[in-house]
């Protein structure tokens, strides 16, 4: 079956076994009582106030707010109310999904899903209430949270990661051949995984089919990666004509592509050819870093861990130079006011998936625990927001303020002083808000 009509397939029935779901009924009114808000902007806890959720937006704040009519009170005692936090840069599929699995056959786009869906109702209750998922087979899973059938964060799809033969998402393995030489479609790209895409044709092609699917941004793999045994970490990939390409489409439908890149030659290249975001970036240097400040191009950074000694050593090597290169990274970021996102970029690993609040702890190294709260909620949400026209969903968020989406956290401390608090969400997030609907309430009445 040709591979544009296998993933079409694949959608389709996804989406056909969802759209007999019935929708979440909209959510009555709840007050927050005695709370001091964290308004993601970054200023300093409020003095106790109230907080007014109407349907899925905060319609009030203030110490006389009552609500208009029957409501759900949360008494907060004098606890943080914050905005949800957001991870800009995950794989929900994949984070669940060991890399070798791909390659088996009894691993079906239900089995990634069922597995996905499960994984995402998990990040919802560790306070995510936003993603934006950087490359993989998730939209069936963000129809499904968005119909109510399953449990999850708000999620902006980039749909199958575009790579080059050769690049970072041609995820084949050893014995599976290229299909324009043998006409074998790659297991990667029947799941949704990633398209390989050679020349300005075909990457108009995936970009495009993407967006058809519903992707609010694209990712290209525009350089080597670390994580991957094939691809060397220095590489460049693509062309500037070929990731122009990908520009020019996305541009089109009035959103925008980033792209993974580590090194110089790859992210100059990038900006060269029009892309709005700089996945990772670790090893670029000052001057570049500086370029992307001065032409106002997001770098979503992480704090990557080594590779676990079980991995291969070229594997081990590449991991410890990108770690080796994030201080410095960081730094120049901050020198030159780059606008920064987060995010933890988890992989074929579900058992790291659980550390996913206690990543953002690592950020201490450069920041104090209130520029992290606005990195996390605030500024990705901004990061979000570039999508435009294909935003699926229209509103402001990161932000505690009157007409904001209502994503809220009502956290048993004050993360401004403890950003700890963030590292263990099962006790410390008693309340859980998501578009209105309160997914956890643990408060004491």
């Amino acid at each position: 079956m040709p591979l544009k009509i296998a993933l079409a397939a694949l959608v389709l029935l996804a989406s056909a076994s969802l759209t007999a779901q019935p929708a979440a009924p909209q959510p009555a009114e709840t007050l927050f009582r005695n709370v001091r808000v964290f308004d993601g902007a970054g200023g300093p806890l409020s003095a106790p106030t109230n907080v007014l959720v109407r349907g899925n937006i905060i319609a009030a704040i203030g110490a006389d707010v009552r609500p208009g009519g029957a409501a759900k009170t949360i008494d907060g005692k004098g606890r943080t109310l914050m905005p949800g936090l957001i991870d800009n840069h995950v794989h929900i599929p994949l984070s669940v999904v060991g890399q070798a699995e791909i390659a088996d056959p009894a691993l079906t786009p239900a089995v990634v899903e069922a597995r996905g869906a499960k994984e995402a109702e998990a990040m919802l209750m560790r306070g995510f209430t936003a993603v934006r998922d950087m490359g993989g087979p998730v939209i069936p899973i963000k129809l499904g949270i968005d119909k109510g059938v399953y449990k999850g964060p708000r999620i902006w799809p980039s749909g199958a990661m575009i790579s080059q033969t050769s690049g970072h998402g041609d995820s084949r393995m050893p014995q599976e051949r290229s299909r324009h030489f043998f006409g074998e479609v790659s297991r990667g790209e029947l799941l949704g995984v990633n398209y390989i895409a050679d020349g300005r044709d075909e990457v108009l092609r995936a970009t495009r089919e993407n967006l058809r699917d519903g992707a609010s941004q694209i990712k290209v793999m525009a350089g080597g990666g670390a994580a991957t045994a094939y691809d060397p970490l220095d590489t460049s990939q693509y062309t500037l004509d070929e990731i122009k390409a990908a520009v020019e489409a996305a541009d089109d439908w009035n959103t925008y592509v980033t792209v993974h890149a580590y090194n110089v030659r790859s992210v100059r290249r990038a900006i060269d050819a029009g892309v709005k975001c700089i996945e990772h970036g670790q090893l670029l240097d000052e001057a570049t870093i500086k370029l992307l400040a001065d032409k106002g191009i997001w770098l979503s950074l992480q704090v990557l861990d080594p590779a676990p000694a079980a991995a291969p050593e070229n594997v081990r090597v590449k991991k410890q130079q990108v770690v080796d290169g994030t201080d410095a990274a960081y730094k120049w970021a901050r020198k030159y006011n780059v606008k920064l996102a987060w995010g933890t970029d988890f992989l074929f690993n579900a058992a790291q998936n659980v550390n996913q609040g206690r990543d953002m702890t690592k950020l201490t190294r450069w920041f104090t625990p209130t520029e992290i709260l606005k990195m996390v909620t605030h500024d990705n949400a901004e990061l979000l927001a570039l999508s435009g026209p294909r935003n699926p969903y229209p509103g402001k968020l990161g932000v505690v303020e009157a007409g904001a989406l209502a994503d809220l956290l009502l956290v048993d401390g004050d993360p401004t002083r403890d950003i700890s608090l963030v590292a263990n969400p099962a006790r410390n997030f008693l309340v859980i808000m998501k578009d209105g609907h309160v997914f956890k309430n643990s408060a004491v009445p």
